[in-house]
């Protein structure tokens, strides 16, 4: 069978069909649960697939979405804080008061090695680089944290219209082989079949799409988080570094920062 017969066919047994629905007055919406529930079990289970990966995806976006909130909000908080504070004893005891923060993380783990290092009466060197040691791995395990998740996404976006492709393929198949049985190129019989392709093509669309959006858009706020935070560590070694080497000039023993 030609493809421009096939299509053709498929066009006169659609405009039958569409003209039925017109009359009846039933809804888009319910057309296409009607035809849903008449499909393969195969495609069926694909739908099922697309819409457990779709609740799962969008509540990953919400919650992410309050997270990285939150986490943005608390941490310019936090910052203001920081560059108006006196003392960073001041600004340890503030901590609790962002707890979503990962630059208040950063700093609370900070000022507690810096607390160590002191008790342990290390030179300025070697102060430096523990405190600089616990910063790093703490900027490290708060971009894990605030990363998390955000791979489904990803793999939602780009393995989803494959499914839904998937879908469409077997449909497709499935009115071939009922045109093959009844040896005509009448598809009024068979276009459920292709209906049902085409709603898993656009399931898997309809998934892939948001997903890949919010993926794209945490990432973007994720960077902007790492740069606040690298930004802070810096600020917050040269603050230490000139007060230890200022101590140290002046023969002043360890005080409270």
């Amino acid at each position: 069978m030609s493809l421009s017969l096939f299509l053709g066919a498929v066009g006169q047994a659609s405009a039958p069909a569409m003209s039925e629905v017109a009359l009846g007055g039933d809804s888009s919406k319910s057309e296409i649960l009607s035809m849903i529930m008449v499909a393969s079990p195969m495609v069926k289970s694909i739908m099922v697939i697309l819409l457990l990966a779709s609740v799962v995806s969008w509540a990953i976006v919400l919650i992410k979405f309050f997270q990285f909130t939150r986490a943005s909000s608390q941490s310019q908080r936090f910052l203001n804080n920081f560059w108006k504070s006196r003392t960073f004893a001041n600004l340890y005891a503030d901590c609790s008061d962002y707890p979503s923060s990962p630059v208040a993380e950063v700093f609370r783990v900070g000022y507690q090695e810096l607390g160590r290092v002191y008790k342990a009466k290390l030179e300025t060197t070697s102060a430096l680089d523990n405190v600089q040691r616990a910063l790093r791995r703490t900027a490290t395990s708060e971009s894990t944290r605030l990363f998390r998740f955000l791979p489904f996404l990803a793999s939602c976006g780009n393995a989803t219209p494959f499914i839904g492709l998937f879908g469409t393929v077997w449909g497709i198949m499935g009115s071939f082989h009922e045109i093959g049985l009844k040896g005509s190129a009448n598809l009024a019989n068979v276009a459920p079949g292709i209906s049902e392709a085409l709603i898993a093509t656009a399931a898997g669309l309809a998934t892939a799409i948001p997903a890949v959006i919010f993926y794209n858009y945490f990432n973007s706020r994720l960077r902007v988080l790492e740069s606040e935070i690298s930004n802070f560590m810096s600020d917050f070694l040269n603050i230490l570094e000139r007060d230890l080497v200022r101590k140290s000039t002046d023969g002043q023993s360890a005080g409270e920062f």
